[in-house]
């Protein structure tokens, strides 16, 4: 999504956080994003994205958008690599930075290969959900454990 667009998203959350918490404008929304638990906007739709790159490498989601992603480790030109014994995605290469950066194939591998291997190898869609809103928390609040 074009940033104008996530922005008025983002002012939409932030007002129905101060509806609930009754805050003034001027007031910071910090606090009641973090009692609510609650991502801003940029964070909620790498969640979503992250969630379906789960999904599609699974067999979870359909067959269509499984078959956009690679892993590194099924790519014969690299087993020998590093990187074939990690989780990560080959990121395939586009034409235009416009389009093709946003594609599922393009986004979400770029966003699966910035999560940390304890999120990406989760057993199971519950606990994958759980680690990664608690590192998309953790990363937009900068809550050190």
């Amino acid at each position: 999504m074009p940033a104008h667009l996530i922005s008025r998203l983002q002012s939409v959350q932030n007002a129905a956080a101060r509806l609930i918490f009754q805050i003034r404008r001027s007031e910071h929304i910090t606090d009641a994003f973090l009692e609510l638990h609650w991502l801003p906007i940029p964070e909620r739709i790498v969640y979503k994205l992250a969630v379906q790159t789960y999904r599609a490498l699974n067999g979870l989601a359909p067959r269509y958008l499984s078959s956009q992603l690679t892993r590194v480790a099924d790519m014969p030109s690299r087993l020998k690599l590093r990187s074939a014994s990690t989780q990560r995605l080959a990121v395939p290469a586009f034409r235009f930075t416009t389009v093709g950066r946003r594609s599922f194939s393009v986004a979400s591998s770029n966003i699966w290969n910035t999560l940390p291997d304890d999120v990406t190898s989760a057993p199971s869609l519950q606990i994958f959900r759980q680690r990664l809103k608690t590192h998309l928390f953790r990363t937009s609040y900068e809550i050190i454990v």
